[in-house]
C-alpha cells in the first residue's frame, strides 16, 4: 500500500493514498484502537446531507465559490448514497464532541471535491475541509444535527412503517378471532373467559398507542442544532444560516426539520433523543409482554398451555427430535432487552456533558440508531414468521374453558359470593365439575346451572 502525506494543526502524518480521509482521521485511528463499533450507514448518510446543505446555503449567501459548493454538493451526494462508507472508519470510542467524525467527513468530502476538480489528493486546493467543507459550522452543531436527521429518517422510514404493519397484523387475527371464547388468565391463574380475539385486540392496542409515542417524540427532533456553531452562538455563522440551513435539510430529506429555539439546550444536550429512546424503551416493554404471551399461549404441545399455533420454521433441539421453538419470540424479546439497555446508556450520556457542551453523543448516536435498526428488523420478522401464521386450537381452548373453576363466577348473583367459593373449592377438592358439585350442595339444578353458567356471555358487562 503506497501512501501520501498530509498534514494538520499538529503536524504531517501518512495516510494510505487510496482513502479519502486526511491526518485528523489517521490520528483518530491511531489514537483511538478502542472496539470495533463504528457508526450506522444512517449517520454517515445524514452527515452527508448536513455538509450538502451548508454548502448550499453558504454558496447562496455568498460566502462560498459555487464552483466549490457544486463539488461540495457532488461529493456529499456519494456519502449521502453509500458510495463512500469505506471511507470512514472510526470507531465511535472517541471524543465525546465526535470532532473526529466530523474532520473524518470535511476530509473525505474534501478530497473527493477536489479529485472531482482535477487538483491532488491532500492538496487541500482548492477545496479545504476547514474553510470551506465546514464553514459556517462546529462539529458541535453538525453532530447533534447529524443525530437527529439519522434517528428521525430511520423511524419514519423503518420503524413506524414496520410497527404500522405488526398492528395490522394482529388486527386481523383479532378479527379472525373474535368469536372464539377461551379461558382468562390473571396471576397466571385462571380467571373468567374472553374472546381469542379480545386477547389480540390488546396486543393491537399497545402497538397502536406506541406508534402515538414514537410520533409525538420525534416533534422535538425535528429541531435542529445547527447554526449554534462552538456553544450556541452561532460564531462564524451568519445572520438566517441556522434558518437557512434546516430548510435545506428539510428540502433533501423531505421531512419537517427546523431551527432549534434555543441551540444552548441543543448543544449542551440532546433531550429531544433521550425522549425518542424511552420511547422505543416504552414499545420495547410491549413487544416484550405480546412476544412472552404468544409462546406462553403456544406452549406445549401437549403439557403446556396450548391454545394457539405458530408457525414451526426451524428444528428446536440437537438432541430431541421434532422439538421446535417460538424462537420468533425469542428473539424479539431479546432484541427488546438490549434496546432497554441502550436506553439506560442514552439516559446517562444525554445527562452528562458539562455547561455549553454534551460529549457522550457518539454513544448516544450508536445507541439509538442500534436500537432503530434492531427493533425495526425484529418485528418484521416476528409479523412474518410468527403472527401472520397464529392459528387457534380450538380444541384445546374448549378442554382449558370448560375445565376452568372460575366459570362459577357467573353464579356470584345468583347463589352469593360465599357459596359460589364453596361450590368451586368442591369441585377442586373433588375433581369434578362445577355443575355435579353445585348440584351435590343443593345450590342449583342442572338445568338452571346450563342457563347461567355460559362462557359466551361472560365476555361482555351484562345487559340492564
Amino acid at each position: 500500500m503506497g501512501y501520501r502525506k498530509e498534514k494538520d494543526s499538529m503536524g504531517e502524518l501518512e495516510v494510505p493514498e487510496d482513502r479519502y480521509y486526511g491526518a485528523q482521521t489517521q490520528r483518530s485511528l491511531q489514537n483511538f484502537k478502542i472496539g470495533g463499533e463504528r457508526f450506522q450507514r444512517e449517520l454517515i448518510r445524514a452527515y452527508g446531507i448536513v455538509k450538502k446543505a451548508a454548502a448550499k446555503v453558504n454558496s447562496d449567501a455568498g460566502r462560498l465559490d459555487v464552483k466549490i459548493a457544486d463539488a461540495i454538493a457532488s461529493a456529499s451526494d456519494e456519502v449521502i448514497d453509500g458510495k463512500l462508507d469505506e471511507h470512514f472508519p472510526l470507531v465511535i470510542w472517541q471524543t465525546g464532541s465526535g470532532t473526529q467524525s466530523n474532520m473524518n467527513f470535511n476530509e473525505v468530502i474534501s478530497n473527493r471535491a477536489i479529485e472531482m476538480m482535477g487538483g491532488t489528493l491532500g492538496s487541500k486546493d482548492p477545496v479545504h475541509p476547514n474553510d470551506h467543507v465546514n464553514m459556517s459550522q462546529s462539529t458541535n452543531d453538525t453532530f447533534p444535527t447529524a443525530i437527529n436527521i439519522a434517528a428521525v429518517e430511520s423511524t419514519t422510514h423503518k420503524l413506524i412503517p414496520e410497527l404500522e404493519e405488526l398492528r395490522h397484523s394482529l388486527d386481523s387475527k383479532s378479527k379472525e378471532f373474535d368469536s372464539i371464547i377461551k379461558l382468562g388468565r390473571t396471576h397466571l391463574q385462571d380467571a373468567t373467559p374472553l374472546s381469542l380475539g379480545q386477547e389480540f385486540s390488546g396486543y393491537t392496542s399497545a402497538i397502536e398507542h406506541g406508534i402515538e409515542r414514537i410520533k409525538n417524540a420525534l416533534k422535538s427532533c425535528y429541531e435542529l442544532a445547527i447554526g449554534g456553531t462552538a456553544v450556541g452562538t452561532g460564531i462564524n455563522s451568519f445572520e438566517g444560516y441556522a434558518e437557512a440551513a434546516a430548510n435545506e435539510i428539510s428540502s433533501i430529506t423531505s421531512l419537517p426539520f427546523k431551527t432549534a429555539q434555543n441551540k444552548f439546550e441543543a448543544l449542551g444536550g440532546q433531550d429531544c433523543i433521550v425522549d425518542l429512546s424511552a420511547a422505543l424503551k416504552t414499545v420495547s416493554g410491549s413487544l416484550f409482554k405480546i412476544a412472552n404471551d404468544i409462546r406462553w399461549l403456544a406452549s406445549g404441545p401437549r403439557s403446556g398451555i396450548g391454545e394457539i399455533l405458530i408457525p414451526s420454521n426451524e428444528p428446536g433441539s440437537s438432541i430431541m427430535p421434532g422439538k421446535v421453538n417460538p424462537t420468533q419470540c425469542e428473539a424479539l424479546t431479546m432484541v427488546c432487552t438490549q434496546v432497554m439497555g441502550n436506553d439506560t446508556t442514552i439516559m446517562v450520556a444525554g445527562a452528562s456533558g458539562n455547561f455549553e457542551l454534551n460529549v457522550y453523543r457518539p454513544v448516544i448516536a450508536y445507541n439509538i440508531l442500534q436500537s432503530i435498526r434492531i427493533l425495526s428488523d425484529a418485528i418484521n420478522s416476528f409479523r412474518v414468521n410468527c403472527v401472520d401464521g397464529i392459528e387457534a386450537n380450538k380444541e384445546k381452548i374448549d378442554t382449558n374453558l370448560y375445565n376452568s373453576l372460575m366459570l362459577i363466577t357467573a353464579l356470584n348473583s345468583h347463589i352469593g359470593y360465599d357459596k359460589a367459593a364453596e361450590v368451586a373449592k368442591k369441585a377442586y377438592k373433588d375433581n369434578s365439575s362445577l355443575r355435579d358439585a353445585i348440584i351435590t350442595l343443593g345450590y342449583m339444578s342442572g338445568e338452571d346451572f346450563d342457563k347461567f353458567v355460559k362462557p359466551e356471555e361472560m365476555v361482555t358487562p351484562s345487559k340492564k
